[in-house]
C-alpha cells in the first residue's frame, strides 16, 4: 500500500486544511518585543514625548489657520489615536507581565529547591559535628596528656630520688671497713 491510500484500521482525518494559511510567528520573539515595549513605557522619556506630542497637537489644532487644522476641539482625533494606542499597549503589557512572572516562578522553584539543598547540607553537617563532638570526648585532650606527663615525670623523678638513695646506702655500705 502507498502513503496516500488510506488504511482501513485507521481513522480518517476530518479537519480540512484552510483555503488561507495563518500568519506563523516566534512566541519568544513577539514576547521580547512586548518586554521591550512595556520597559519603554514606563520610562519617563515615553512620558515627556507622550505629553509633548499631545502639547504639540492640542496647541497646533488651537493656534494653527483654520485650513491647516486637522482635528478640532473636541480633539476626536487625538482621542482615537491614545486609545489605539492603549489598546495595543495593555495587552503587550499584560504578555509582558505574564513572562515575568513564568520567569519568576522558575526562579522561586530553583531557590527552593537551593534552599532544600542547604537545609540537607546543614543537617548532614550537624549531624557530622555531634559525631565529631562524640569522638573527641573519648579522645585525650593535649590538657589531659600534659598533667599525665607531669604525674609519670614526677614519679619517675621520686623513683630515681629513691633508688639514688639506696645506690648511696649501698656505696656506703661497701665503703665501711669490716
Amino acid at each position: 500500500m502507498s502513503d496516500r491510500t488510506p488504511r482501513l484500521d485507521t481513522p480518517r482525518e476530518l479537519r480540512r486544511k484552510p483555503l488561507v494559511r495563518r500568519p506563523s510567528y516566534n512566541d519568544d520573539t513577539f514576547g521580547v518585543f512586548a518586554e521591550s515595549f512595556a520597559r519603554y513605557m514606563g520610562t519617563a522619556r515615553f512620558l515627556m514625548w507622550m505629553t509633548g506630542v499631545v502639547v504639540v497637537w492640542i496647541v497646533w489644532n488651537i493656534l494653527a489657520p483654520r485650513d491647516l487644522r486637522f482635528d478640532d476641539y473636541p480633539f476626536i482625533f487625538l482621542t482615537l489615536a491614545l486609545s489605539l494606542q492603549a489598546s495595543y499597549a495593555a495587552p503587550l503589557i499584560l504578555l509582558a507581565q505574564n513572562r515575568q512572572e513564568a520567569r519568576d516562578r522558575v526562579i522561586a522553584e530553583q531557590d527552593r529547591q537551593a534552599a532544600s539543598r542547604a537545609r540537607e547540607d546543614m543537617e548532614f553537617l550537624a549531624r557530622e559535628v555531634a559525631s565529631l563532638r562524640m569522638a573527641v570526648g573519648e579522645v585525650a585532650t593535649r590538657d589531659f596528656l600534659r598533667s599525665e606527663l607531669r604525674s609519670l615525670l614526677t614519679d619517675l623523678e621520686e623513683r630515681a630520688d629513691e633508688r639514688g638513695q639506696t645506690h648511696q646506702g649501698d656505696d656506703a655500705a661497701e665503703d665501711a671497713p669490716t
